[in-house]
């Protein structure tokens, strides 16, 4: 099973950009694929030269780099792969310095903190990088390996182990292996790097996230249940999202008087991360948060879907203090997509008449297991 190679999406987006005179960079959580994603790109090359930011040789490279430098390094390679790069300061600069001075070498570099790469990259790369974020396996991808009616069926066991490479290529032993990556992902990577004073606060706020999903989360309710100061929370949250663990759903409130305006929801970018959280293995069949955890993958696999195609558009829920509610808003050049997610196909759903007359301009899907692949694959799949 070790050498099972399944087909991404990004992929051909990125071989149409190499060489057009950018860099490229690939953000997303750790092993969700990037250098693997690469090695398909590259198959081996020798003309790549491969850096891994982790070795503790690499970073001195680039601390005070100058295009003599850098060439140096780079050689007669054409193509430069800087992995892990936010551990390098000020990276920055160093690909600035060879995207304005050696436009023949593609420089790639991957990061699995979208804070400190961006804040590295940001400035430095304006109108100089394309940027990807790659996330774990999409149902469109799966669909293309597997085929639509395996992979229909396999979507009780995404529910509970989620869609990361190493799992699904890895049937039998999915427990052991989401614990083991959980726990050096979650548990030790991201509180090292944060440099967390209570990193045992963090783990339990995870835990309190993880038990309210699909709901709206307060930060003075979770700042109380694990004995952290709201901003502190929210901080905390931030970091979680920079890092590719979770996301936040805001509040979509632009007229009506008795709309939510400061709610969020919390949802998390694997399902499988999110059980191993807590501990839950349970066949989705007899767990009483089936529907959270449809809720949770159907927009997880929208959000990969707009990332593996370089779409754009801003994720909302709907609700008024009345309590009608649209669990999904996707707001695209000014049309509202509104999304009911209903884990039961024969569950009763009506679109409020309050949103459609306040948002004429809008259209409305159920989404259910019996017609997701019409939502998550495209028209000429």
């Amino acid at each position: 099973m070790e050498n099972i190679t399944i087909l991404r999406i990004l992929r051909s987006q990125i071989e149409k950009q190499l060489f057009s005179g950018k860099a490229i960079l690939i953000l997303g959580p750790r092993q969700a694929g990037k250098s693997t994603l690469l090695q398909q790109i590259f198959e081996n090359s020798k003309e790549v030269l491969w850096l891994d930011a982790e070795n503790a040789d690499v970073p001195p490279l680039f601390e005070k780099p100058n295009i003599t430098s850098l060439k140096n390094i780079i050689g007669s390679h054409k193509v430069l792969v800087i992995d892990e790069s936010q551990k390098i300061v000020n990276i920055g600069s160093a690909i600035k310095l060879l995207t304005d001075h050696a436009k023949q070498i593609q420089v790639i570099a991957t990061g699995s903190s979208s804070f400190s790469l961006r804040n590295q990259t940001n400035e430095p790369l304006t109108g100089r990088k394309w940027e990807h974020v790659l996330l774990p396996l999409s149902f469109e991808e799966l669909v293309k390996h597997h085929g639509l009616l395996e992979e229909r069926r396999n979507i009780p066991h995404r529910l509970v182990y989620g869609s990361y490479p190493e799992i699904v290529t890895h049937p039998g032993n999915e427990q052991n292996r989401l614990l083991l990556l959980t726990d050096s992902y979650l548990f030790r990577d991201i509180l090292m790097w944060s440099g967390l004073k209570k990193p045992e606060k963090l783990v339990d706020l995870l835990k309190a996230l993880s038990m309210q999903l699909g709901h709206e989360v307060s930060y003075n309710e979770l700042g109380n249940l694990v004995g952290l100061k709201n901003e502190t929370v929210e901080n905390y949250i931030h970091l979680l999202e920079q890092a590719f663990v979770l996301f936040r759903l805001p509040a979509y409130s632009k007229n009506h008087r008795k709309e939510l305006r400061k709610g969020r929801k919390v949802y998390f970018y694997d399902n499988g991360i999110r059980n191993a959280i807590i501990g839950d293995f349970r066949p989705v069949q007899i767990r009483n948060d089936a529907g959270a955890l449809w809720e949770n993958y159907v927009i997880s696999e929208m959000i990969k879907k707009q990332a593996n195609y370089m779409e754009h558009g801003s994720f909302y829920f709907w609700r008024t203090q009345d309590q009608q509610e649209i669990d999904l808003i996707i707001d695209r050049d000014g049309t509202l997509h509104a999304y009911e997610i209903k884990w039961n196909p024969k569950a009763k759903a009506r679109l409020s008449k309050s949103f459609s007359e306040t948002y004429p301009n809008h259209s409305y899907t159920v989404i259910h297991p019996d017609n997701i692949d019409k939502i998550l694959l495209p028209e000429t799949a």
